[in-house]
Formats: C-alpha cells, sequence, structure tokens
C-alpha cells in the first residue's frame, strides 16, 4: 500500500486532504478514486484511506481505520555520530533509518574534520530530514527519526546518558563487549556514541565514562566512522528481538 506522510494536525479523523509534494506524488503514481493509500503523521500514527476525488491541486481521502504503526521498534535507540566528511553523515541517516533509529544525533568532537558553522549546519539539517523522511517512506516506517545536532561533545554525553542504556563505542577498549553491555539488564532506550575518522581522544573517552556511559568494543578490527554506528545499530535491534 502506498504511504504518504503527513503533519500530525494534518491527520484528521474523517477527511484528509494530500497536498503539494504529496498530491504531486500521488499523480505519479496516477491514484484513481477507491484505491487505498496509508497516511502516516510521522509519528507512530497510520490511517488506512480510500481516495475520494482527484482534482489538480490535492487528492482527497476518506479515512477508513486509525491504527498505530506496526512497523516501529519497542526499544528506541539514538545514533550519536561525530561529525564526519564528507557525505558520510547522509549514508549514517538513510541506513540508521532503515534499521529502527529512534532519531541521529550529530555532535563535534576534537578530532572532527568536518565543523559546519551556523549557517551550512542550517541548510545541512534541511537536507539531513528529508532524507529521513525519505528512508522511512521507503522502509515502510510508522515514524521519520529526528536529525538533531547538539553544539560540543558535552552536550551529546550529557544527552546520551539520559538513555536507559547508554554505550561509548572506543576501539582501544579491550575488555566490554557489545554483548556483554546489552546483558547486563532490560533497557527501553539505548544510546549509541561513535566517534569521527580520527576516533576519539583518551580524554574524550575518559570524560564519557565520568558522564555515565559505558565504553564497549565491536570488535578486534577497526570499523570506519560511517560503519560502527550501523553495526551497533543493527546488534541492537538483534538483541531486542526486531529481527
Amino acid at each position: 500500500m502506498t504511504r504518504f506522510f503527513v503533519e500530525p494536525e494534518e491527520l484528521q479523523p474523517d477527511f484528509l486532504v494530500l497536498t503539494g509534494e504529496n498530491a504531486q506524488h500521488a499523480k505519479v503514481l496516477r491514484l484513481r478514486n477507491g484505491e487505498n493509500v496509508l497516511v502516516c503523521d510521522g509519528q507512530g500514527n497510520e490511517c488506512v484511506c480510500t481516495v475520494s476525488d482527484v482534482s489538480p491541486d490535492q487528492i482527497s481521502l476518506v479515512v477508513q481505520k486509525r491504527l498505530a504503526s506496526e512497523s516501529e521498534p519497542q526499544v528506541q535507540v539514538s545514533v550519536y555520530m561525530a561529525f564526519p566528511k564528507g557525505d558520510k553523515l547522509e549514508h549514517v541517516i538513510q541506513k540508521a533509518t532503515e534499521l529502527g533509529a529512534y532519531e541521529i544525533v550529530a555532535f563535534p568532537s576534537s578530532r572532527c574534520v568536518s565543523r559546519p558553522d551556523d549557517k551550512s549546519l542550517k541548510k545541512k539539517l534541511e537536507r539531513w530530514q528529508k532524507i529521513a523522511a525519505s528512508a522511512a517512506e521507503q522502509s515502510g516506517r510508522g515514524r521519520i527519526p529526528q536529525v538533531v545536532t547538539v553544539p560540543s561533545y558535552r552536550a551529546a554525553l550529557e544527552r546520551a546518558v539520559q538513555a536507559d542504556l547508554a554505550l561509548l563505542f572506543y576501539e582501544n577498549e579491550q575488555s566490554t563487549t557489545l554483548k556483554m553491555a546489552l546483558s547486563q539488564g532490560e533497557y527501553h532506550s539505548v544510546s549509541l556514541l561513535t566517534g569521527p575518522e580520527g576516533g576519539l581522544e583518551v580524554s574524550e573517552v575518559e570524560q564519557a565514562q565520568t558522564a555515565g556511559l559505558k565504553v564497549c568494543t565491536l570488535g578486534k578490527r577497526i570499523l570506519r566512522c560511517e560503519t560502527a554506528p550501523l553495526c551497533a545499530l543493527s546488534a541492537v535491534m538483534y538483541d531486542a528481538g526486531e529481527f
């Protein structure tokens, strides 16, 4: 069934109207009266609707039933990634959305080469959110993950530690594996924090431990900065029974 995302306030009880890009997309799909579509508010709520009228600027829908999305994971996983070079973050946003991430949070760290200023960051955030929305639609998500930036490494730690389980991945950690960290108790929310291309400074790892994050290894091989968060996210989803 074709899926459309609308703003939460547009998800009315009985009737809906698709306009703008949604209406254009519907026309490309050549939707006709009587066809069923799925309309989501991007926050986990969905409506099964029937097309009632197709006009040049809008598509009118009749709501048949409302339901909670069945495609959203039970565990909320936040992916924290230090600003990488190039378009690597775009790749992580797309794939993390497909894998079920609750949100993606970008932050600066000592070894970050990429340090976008406020002006460029605003444009990047708009693009990143569109990538998340497109990936959510393609993968059948009922919720669009929010892409968030925080101004400092300290702010990222303070935010990440609010989860039931907050993990930082460090290539020089030898004793604590991700499997060990996940087996230490029940969790409903998880924060996964990874560094940039050059990794995190030892002082940053110590700062994370002091803040309350558990430091883990992702194995004996060094993973690229765009691989590590997706690897960790996949492992958490598997452990939570989502795969």
